[in-house]
């Protein structure tokens, strides 16, 4: 009995070391991705020339539901720096709610100003925003199209900046980088702000520069028409039809041009269920589009190793969630393993200790404070360091939610439909704007499928809990403690965090159903209807 019950135990290790193995292999590609960028930084884009008269542009600006940011979004961008006559604008609204209204009536008032802008509100999401993309093609006039999520705040010099890059005929996007409106608001935008410079300083600039595929980001890039034209336009069998027409097109052979030089300003999630909302939303996208176009990408003739490698690492790193959730379930063996034959070795004490080391750190330290100094100057670095325990455990306690995306993107692609799901906008707050009421439609808050997530990710933190207790009481591993205590605050911030927003929720609704039922005592209102 007891030669099986070690034989359990070594399947168990073996998993483990499997899955921490691979784990450890996407955490040192990101290691390969700053070496590229320190290898190629310095080999920044420039125009070919400059445009003797400037292209048409039409700028789009996708909505859904945006109260709180709608007029916000219109004014900057009828604000930007661009000859009136060769600059349209177009609102594509599919809002079901009041900010319809807001935003046609901002739309009026800037056509009375003179401007080129149109409001077109679709009666049906179909597409989602893929969908809205496409129909406002149908119209748009420009032979460059640039667009801009509404929760973003494009600076007036923006076309100015990237329309010479279309001189060179063979550029077929161009992207600039995201700032944050509310970096320093908590420390929940704070850690998102760090994870998003860290992509967009580090990723992007080393993919871009070294000719391996990039990707435009659904907003603050500026398209030519052709090129979407050409690589079959805005599909929605993806949650993210950004990355899935980026591929589509480079591997038409367009060239894609990043400018990290350039920024422009959008808001963060400031609160848990909005930002899990944008992490699903991603997640279950990027491994959709993997799916889709990853082999086609695999077996390509002409594209060089290196860019199949990096589209590789690129579009399965959504794998690494399931992969982090599976080893903290394999924790358990991984704590009993001194308790086998090995146990006088002391094996089992390094092991865990050093795969706890590799995981916590592999993929942030470096990545991520590296991003921090080439952003902010060496003054930043400290910052960042600290800032470091905070970041990973808000990347271990998300994985719950980004594994059920992934598993959600697998079944649909071989046991569903192969539809992309519905796109769940991520909620705007207008964080630099005016607040106003918000509009009130009640839903049922708690219920299984809002509390499971976390509940689950509340359970995990106790689970990681445990072994604190395990590790200081008997004296084990002590070095991991500090990593343990990661993991099972990542866990417990994020599932404690999501609660808490739920039940901020369910009291606005009721302050809601109270204030509605005096307006209708008043005769001003009616009450909806749950």
């Amino acid at each position: 009995m007891w030669e099986n019950f070690n034989a359990i135990k070594a399947v168990f290790m073996a998993m483990y070391i499997a899955i921490l193995m691979l784990v450890a292999l996407y955490g040192m590609h990101r290691y390969i991705l700053v070496f590229l960028y320190i290898k190629h930084r310095k080999n920044a884009y420039q125009p070919k020339g400059r445009f003797g008269e400037l292209p048409f542009i039409t700028i789009q600006l996708p909505m859904f539901n945006e109260s709180s940011v709608a007029e916000r979004i219109i004014r900057a961008t009828c604000a930007i720096d661009y000859p009136r006559e060769k600059l349209e604008v177009q609102v594509l609204d599919d809002s079901t709610d009041g900010s319809a209204a807001i935003a046609s009536e901002e739309v009026k008032r800037w056509q009375e100003r003179g401007h080129l802008i149109s409001y077109i509100h679709r009666s049906n999401r179909v597409g989602f925003k893929a969908g809205a993309l496409q129909e406002g093609m149908r119209v748009a006039r420009g032979e460059l199209i640039a667009i801009f999520d509404a929760d973003f705040v494009p600076p007036s010099d923006i076309l100015r900046n990237v329309v010479d890059f279309f001189t060179d005929e063979n550029v077929g996007m161009v992207q600039v980088r995201w700032d944050h409106l509310n970096r320093d608001a908590s420390l929940l935008t704070r850690s998102q702000a760090m994870f998003l410079d860290g992509h967009f300083v580090i990723e992007h600039t080393a993919r871009n520069r070294s000719g391996r595929f990039m990707h435009f980001n659904g907003t603050a890039g500026v398209w030519r028409r052709s090129t979407i034209e050409d690589a079959g336009g805005w599909q929605h069998d993806t949650l993210t039809e950004d990355l899935d027409l980026s591929y589509r097109a480079q591997l038409k052979g367009w060239q894609f041009v990043y400018l990290p030089q350039y920024a422009a300003p959008a808001e963060l999630p400031p609160e848990m269920i909005a930002f899990k909302q944008q992490a699903h939303r991603w997640t279950k996208g990027s491994a959709q589009t993997g799916l889709k176009l990853l082999p086609r990408i695999l077996r390509s003739k002409h594209l060089p190793r290196s860019i199949k490698s990096e589209a590789f690492f690129h579009l399965t790193n959504t794998v690494v969630y399931p992969l982090m959730v599976l080893l903290t379930l394999l924790m358990y063996p991984a704590f009993i393993y001194s308790d086998g034959p090995w146990k006088n070795i002391g094996w089992g004490k390094v092991l865990f200790s050093v795969s706890l080391f590799v995981l916590a750190t592999c993929s942030a330290s470096t990545f991520f404070v590296f991003a921090q100094r080439e952003l902010f100057g060496k003054q930043a670095t400290w910052r960042s360091i600290l800032a470091l325990p905070m970041l990973m455990a808000l990347g271990v306690g998300i994985c719950v939610n980004n594994t059920k995306a992934f598993i959600e993107a697998i079944w649909s692609y071989y046991f569903g439909k192969k539809a992309s799901g519905e796109f769940v906008r991520t909620p705007k707050y207008g964080v630099t704007g005016r607040h106003g009421r918000r509009d009130f439609r009640p839903v049922n808050v708690f219920t299984f499928k809002r509390l499971a997530v976390p509940i689950l990710e509340i359970a995990f933190g106790i689970y990681m809990c445990c072994f604190i207790f395990i590790s200081a009481y008997y004296n084990y591993a002590i070095i991991s403690l500090p990593f343990l205590m990661i993991f099972a605050g990542g866990y417990l911030y994020v599932g404690f965090s999501s609660l808490q927003v739920l039940w901020q929720m369910h009291q606005y609704q009721q302050q809601e159903t109270a204030l509605a039922a005096a307006e209708l005592a008043k005769g001003e209102v009616e009450v909806p209807t749950i």
